[in-house]
């Protein structure tokens, strides 16, 4: 795999983490642009605030984990100092979106961008030992903990007591956000967190009778024949299998880690498009007309994720499955994605896997899936990460 590991680090190097230097920093008002076109002009100056968090996360871990540029802690750094000074309501709750100036757009009802404040943080604490970092990390930590259980909170459109549903994101995003917060509030916490995360995404969401994970169901874990409980992400649960994997590879835990590369693999073919290759976007489990208009798009994260996951599923335990499913993505995905001319990855396709948009970030994308994807691979593949099955 010596030629992926080499493709694969090439490709961040000198074809992303260029882009996002040159084009995504404003320098008159702080922090970052994401809405970027092809070429890298900027197309709206919106300021996202999980965005900003994961590209502070992205700055701060090419440092700690790729090479200690300077210019990276800088970027970071620049972008912490934009998102505490403006990016909390009086309650300490992180906004969604400000304007290019930092003025307030849209009211902090969606918790990711809590979950990427303090990602961002606890990762740049760790390279600048500043405890504002660490402080402002932890608090947010301990917030979304709290909030767990009604995430939106007052923003929450659903009628309470109807149908009461539960979602797939949030603890799929805590099993990775605990690992990155361990330097900070230690292993004890970590490991409680852990039991708990696995338990809801191996055993709540998770559903024997199809193989697969749904993205919402009733508190009890049951199915729910309605829009939101058929709904199948493939692209998710693909994503939350490689966390799982770090998490049974931390604690050698065999038995998980087989369930977790049986599940990714079953995701994969349930999701794969046999009439024009790539991985669909939603489908709804009883194959009925799903609710998202852009179902049968083809997602840049998704397919990201799906190599990472195949490429750590390989590296742990050598699975020969996993290596065939990594050189079918790795051949679709860069064909399809990967931009030569101005950098960085396009971010959606048709499903016929023409770009149905050649901007390289916005309101959803920004700096974070392609690096760390990119990063991700190549450290899972040079690795000889002993098996433990």
């Amino acid at each position: 795999m010596e030629e992926f590991v080499k493709k694969y680090k090439s490709e961040l190097l000198e074809n992303v983490l260029p882009f996002w230097e040159k084009y995504s920093i404003d320098k008159e008002f702080g922090g970052y642009f994401t809405c970027l076109e092809r070429d890298g002009s900027v197309f709206d100056t919106d300021k996202f605030m999980w965005l900003q968090g994961r590209q502070i996360w992205t700055m701060s871990t090419m440092y700690d984990k790729v090479q200690a540029k300077e210019e990276w802690k800088s970027i970071g750094e620049h972008g912490a100092r934009f998102i505490l000074d403006l990016g909390r309501d009086a309650n300490g709750h992180w906004y969604f979106a400000l304007d290019r100036t930092g003025k307030p757009l849209v009211q902090p009802y969606n918790i990711f961008s809590d979950c990427f404040a303090t990602m961002g943080l606890a990762s740049l604490y760790k390279i600048t030992n500043k405890d504002e970092y660490a402080q402002v990390a932890v608090d947010t930590f301990n917030r979304i903990l709290e909030r767990q259980g009604n995430p939106k909170g007052k923003y929450n459109k659903a009628y309470p007591g109807t149908r009461n549903l539960k979602g797939f994101s949030l603890p799929m995003i805590l099993s990775n956000l605990s690992l990155e917060l361990e330097h900070i509030v230690g292993t004890q916490t970590v490991e409680k967190l852990i039991d708990e995360i696995i338990h809801e995404v191996m055993e709540v969401f998770y559903q024997p009778e199809s193989g697969l994970i749904m993205e919402s169901v009733h508190l009890d874990g049951s199915f729910s024949d309605t829009f939101e409980g058929r709904l199948v992400n493939p692209g998710h649960i693909i994503e939350a299998m490689w966390f799982m994997m770090d998490l049974a590879n931390r604690r050698g835990d065999a038995k998980l880690m087989d369930k977790c590369i049986q599940i990714a693999i079953r995701a994969l073919e349930y999701g794969w498009d046999q009439e024009f290759g790539g991985i669909l976007y939603f489908k709804d489990i009883l194959n009925r007309p799903p609710q998202q208009l852009e179902w049968d798009q083809k997602l840049w994260w998704v397919h990201l994720e799906a190599l990472v996951c195949m490429a750590k599923g390989y590296a742990y335990t050598g699975n020969e499955q996993c290596k065939a499913w990594f050189e079918k993505l790795d051949a679709y995905t860069f064909s399809k994605f990967s931009d030569p001319v101005y950098g960085e990855w396009y971010g959606y396709l048709n499903r016929q896997g023409q770009p149905l948009l050649t901007l390289k970030g916005g309101k959803w994308k920004g700096c974070f899936h392609v690096p760390r994807a990119l990063y991700k691979i190549y450290e899972a593949l040079e690795s000889k990460v002993p098996a433990i099955i």
